[in-house]
């Protein structure tokens, strides 16, 4: 439904099945100047009889021409005689003009607002899939997302699947605006429950069973949160900051008015000196009260209940992950990034181990980012579009690499 295959995403798909039959040990990073990596004991056999004319034509590494000194201060990010992080090798590179090729992103909870989705109901397929959704729940999607009040859209419960619907009806605006962008799509990723778009768009998931799932997510998040009096807190810090130091003082804190086993550890990785905190709310008075004395620039308390993605969300995770073994998922039809690690899936059985600790684990969004454009000094940057309500991915992005945003889109609700 929300995807067609292209002759370089087919290609794509091969060079996955090839790389995924190489041993991890058989790349290993170069401290050869003229040469970032290199293949070392690959059975060349093995790697033919794989893909035999696919992976040497579209598969490649590159061997950089000798810098001076001036060049490899101006262009490298990295000190001197460092070794490159090479986080590309987690991700799909094809040998095609990267401007010809697309990553589409899909935002997660806290971008809903009152009256998203509106402006998308002039597309037939928009008007079936709130139809849907809206005979599985129960209750009027549409009427949430476009009347409001915001007071019940912002709701764990129902903010979740406002997001998810939006997000999938952008990608329609999408297909009939530029289908190339999404024949050509090489990479998906999502923050949070937006990685549940991103596996509906790629095949793994239905979207009847993508509602089911982030129904039964979405609620016992909400009962979660009941649970424990937590929140979430945006930190803007200095390259001074030890934010584990902060956050085991901000625990001591808390334990010693009176919560009993307190939690405040990292829940999103966005850019650079920027995170988001989550915790016992006790914990994050603690940071905001001491925030100057931790270098700390600027915090900000997100409109939320819950202690997303840490173990204040333990509750949470029994019902979803029985309610994701007992569905039916199918290999992804192309790389989708997991938050916990920014790694791809490579198949339905990390879906079924991965998608349900990404609850109670952090976000890796800037991990995710890294993996995904990093690019060699002069290389040009995929399209990337960002489907759904606002374009908060897109300021992130610019945060992380700001060239990659040169060619970015959004396709808002």
């Amino acid at each position: 439904m929300f995807l067609t295959k292209s002759k370089s995403f087919l290609d794509g798909r091969c060079i996955l099945k090839a790389c995924r039959s190489l041993s991890t040990s058989s790349l290993v990073r170069s401290t050869d100047k003229t040469s970032q990596f290199r293949l070392k004991e690959i059975d060349s056999k093995r790697t033919q009889r794989k893909c035999p004319r696919t992976f040497r034509k579209c598969c490649i590494f590159q061997r950089p021409g000798t810098r001076n000194q001036e060049e490899e201060w101006s262009t490298s990010p990295y000190p001197k005689g460092s070794i490159p992080r090479g986080q590309s090798i987690y991700s799909l590179r094809p040998k095609v003009d990267p401007t010809l090729t697309s990553i589409i992103l899909f935002p997660g909870q806290g971008t809903q607002y009152v009256g998203m989705g509106r402006n998308l109901m002039k597309f037939p397929v928009v008007q079936e899939m709130f139809e849907s959704a809206s005979a599985i729940l129960g209750y009027d999607l549409l009427k949430l997302c476009v009347q409001g009040p915001a007071s019940e859209l912002n709701k764990t419960v129902h903010c979740q699947l406002a997001v998810l619907v939006c997000s999938l009806a952008a990608v329609e605006h999408m297909r009939e605006e530029r289908p190339s962008a999404i024949e050509n799509c090489i990479a998906a990723a999502g923050f949070s429950v937006g990685e549940i778009s991103a596996l509906v768009f790629a095949g793994a998931i239905s979207f009847e069973r993508a509602i089911r799932l982030t129904k039964v997510r979405g609620e016992a998040m909400q009962l979660a949160s009941e649970m424990a009096e937590g929140g979430m807190l945006t930190v803007l810090y200095s390259p001074k900051t030890n934010l584990a130091d902060v956050c085991k003082k901000a625990n001591e804190w808390a334990q010693n008015c009176g919560v009993e086993r307190p939690e405040c550890s990292v829940a999103n990785y966005l850019f650079p000196d920027c995170k988001v905190i989550a915790g016992h709310v006790k914990a994050l008075e603690y940071i905001e009260k001491n925030a100057a004395s931790h270098a700390i620039r600027r915090t900000r308390r997100l409109p939320v209940t819950g202690a997303f993605h840490t173990s204040l969300m333990e509750p949470a995770l029994e019902p979803f992950k029985l309610a994701l073994n007992n569905a039916k998922l199918n290999e992804p039809a192309i790389a989708v990034h997991s938050n916990l690690d920014g790694k791809m899936y490579s198949n339905a059985k990390q879906i079924t181990y991965k998608l349900p600790r990404q609850i109670v684990r952090p976000v890796k969004w800037e991990q995710t980012l890294h993996i995904l454009y990093e690019r060699a000094p002069g290389e040009q940057f995929p399209n990337t579009y960002e489907c759904g309500p606002g374009s908060s991915l897109r300021s992130i992005l610019r945060m992380v690499n700001a060239k990659a945003t040169n060619t970015f889109y959004n396709y808002g609700s």
